[in-house]
């Protein structure tokens, strides 16, 4: 047997059936589209119901829309560091006291004050932060992302 022996099982195959070629066609005339109204002559408009209220106009929206680029950041505020840590704080340390979510970049936002000198490890710092924390005799230093 070779490439050009095989063929379709007896039946698997039909013919396709070709409309409006004729009355002796058997599908000719109306084509088996009914007669007159927009489904005989033409294409329907997509989404159209019958002059039912269309779903996509029957469904409330929703105002605005979600940016697909939008940096996420697991935040926090000085004055929760100075509670929390004594004289340094990194991402993971974070992570354990309960601070930030999991598998987000940490960000240092200036609420709050410090008193003492902290080393602060973190993927990004506030303008206002950064100096707080250099203010205070601390260190603010970049750490790269996590995963």
């Amino acid at each position: 047997m070779k490439l050009h022996h095989l063929k379709p099982a007896e039946g698997a195959k039909t013919k396709r059936k070709r409309v409006g070629r004729g009355r002796a066609a058997g599908q000719g005339k109306t084509a088996g589209r009914g007669t007159k109204g927009l489904k005989a002559r033409g294409k329907t408009k997509l989404g159209f119901e019958g002059g039912q209220m269309p779903l996509a106009r029957r469904v409330p929206k929703l105002k605005g829309f979600t940016n697909r680029n939008r940096r996420e950041w697991a935040t926090v505020n000085l004055d929760r560091l100075a509670k929390a840590f004594k004289d340094e704080a990194d991402p993971a340390t974070m992570l354990e006291k309960g601070l930030v979510r999991k598998g987000l970049p940490v960000k240092v936002l200036a609420k709050g004050e410090l008193d003492r000198a902290i080393i602060v490890r973190a993927q990004a710092f506030s303008e206002a932060a950064k100096a707080k924390i250099e203010g205070a005799g601390g260190r603010a230093e970049i750490v790269p992302p996590p995963g």
